[in-house]
């Protein structure tokens, strides 16, 4: 697999983790940030989740309530985060 190519600082990991695991941020996004398909980011969400973690996030991408393909979106989703989502500052997210 291709995830050798390119190494990725701890910071950078976690945020394509964190951004796989978002429902309306789609891979072609983490694609467009990092370089990354789709089999790629599934690849690496392999290596550095748990198994059961990994199954629930597979489960959750593969059903209805995920949009993380373009395609498969409402036409009405436009944003990439929740519109109540305050701003992520040092890949945390900040309280209400």
């Amino acid at each position: 697999m291709a995830l050798h190519k390119k190494s990725f600082t701890e910071r950078e990991l976690d945020r394509i983790i964190e951004m796989a695991w978002e429902d309306r941020t789609p891979f072609e996004a983490i694609r467009f940030q990092f370089g990354l398909p789709e089999k790629e980011v599934i690849g690496l969400m392999r290596r550095y989740l748990q198994p059961k973690s990994f199954k629930r996030w597979r489960k959750r991408v593969n059903s209805g309530v995920s949009q993380k393909h373009l395609k498969k979106r409402h036409p009405v989703i436009t944003r990439f985060k929740c519109s109540r989502q305050r701003a992520i500052s040092g890949n945390k997210i900040s309280k209400r």
